[in-house]
């Protein structure tokens, strides 16, 4: 019997990395992963609208969590950044039931919802290893992925409770996944540093100065190929490595690639997008 969760794509999964959502879901249909659209929900705010109001940040995430009660489900998300900001406004509306009381009045007038606590928040990392086993994940692969790969986790899941069974200090799941999945995991000191997401329109400098150092660090350390549990960090990973070279003179051309890609590749979708990223690997660097 499948795993069932409501659905919760994460932040330009359906804009900027269109890639995420068209490789989530038949990934989780091969790995035996049920997903249950969140239709209307909104997004996490990804560290930007709790900068003008907080209290905003966590009514339309209440509002989210009270589609998934309704539905019966917790949540599943892809992107690292929704998964830290749900768990964080989560865990606060759980620990202070008088601002709970506050936040579903404003959600009963209106939208005619009410959240109780009833459900929970998952990075889909976290699901493979701790729910469907690494076992099941290894025996499942169609197309052993055999590259030198930099997981990049970023920092917004690596947080007490937000991580699943892994080391909030030091994770090893998506190396694990990696090496399941036929690749060879790089280590590197850099895979859960920011790279400045929240920041990146009024902070551009900053954040392709932090963007350089994450991928100059990968190819130092021998990777072909950097695999992002983020879609944020992910999109300013990929789109954004011309302007970070030319800011910071660092050499940053690597292929970057989301989990959900590497996964749905190994399992057997996609085989023309992979030949295309084996060429990509071939040809890029130095």
């Amino acid at each position: 019997m499948p795993l069932k969760y409501a659905y919760h794509p994460g932040n330009v999964a359906h804009s900027s990395a269109t890639e995420v959502a068209q490789t989530m879901e038949p990934a989780a249909k091969s790995l035996g992963i049920e997903l249950i659209p969140l239709l209307g929900a909104t997004s996490c705010g990804a560290g930007i609208i709790r900068q003008a109001s907080r209290r905003l940040q966590l009514t339309l995430n209440a509002r989210t969590f009270a589609m998934a009660e309704e539905m019966g489900l917790d949540i599943i998300t892809p992107c690292a950044a929704t998964a830290g900001n749900l768990h964080e406004d989560l865990h606060t509306l759980k620990t202070n039931p008088n601002l709970l009381g506050e936040i579903n009045e404003v959600l009963e007038r209106t939208c005619g919802r009410q959240f109780n606590g009833d459900t929970n928040v998952h990075h889909l990392l976290h699901v493979i290893v701790d729910e469907i086993g690494l076992d099941k994940l290894e025996a499942a692969v169609l197309n052993p992925f055999n590259l030198d790969a930099a997981g990049f986790y970023g920092p917004n899941i690596q947080q007490d409770g937000a991580c699943g069974n892994d080391d909030v200090h030091d994770p090893t799941y998506l190396e694990q996944v990696i090496n399941a999945i036929g690749g060879n995991p790089v280590n590197w000191e850099s895979r859960t540093q920011s790279v400045g997401v929240p920041g990146l329109f009024s902070e551009e400098p900053t954040v392709l100065r932090q963007a350089a150092a994450v991928l100059s660090e990968a190819k130092h350390e021998g990777a072909k190929i950097i695999v992002s549990a983020c879609n944020l960090s992910h999109t300013v990973l990929d789109v954004y490595q011309g302007k970070a070279s030319q800011a910071t003179g660092l050499a940053t051309n690597i292929p970057v690639i989301h989990l959900t890609e590497m996964l749905a590749f190994a399992l057997g979708h996609h085989n023309d997008r992979l030949a295309q990223l084996r060429t990509r690997v071939a040809v890029i660097g130095d």
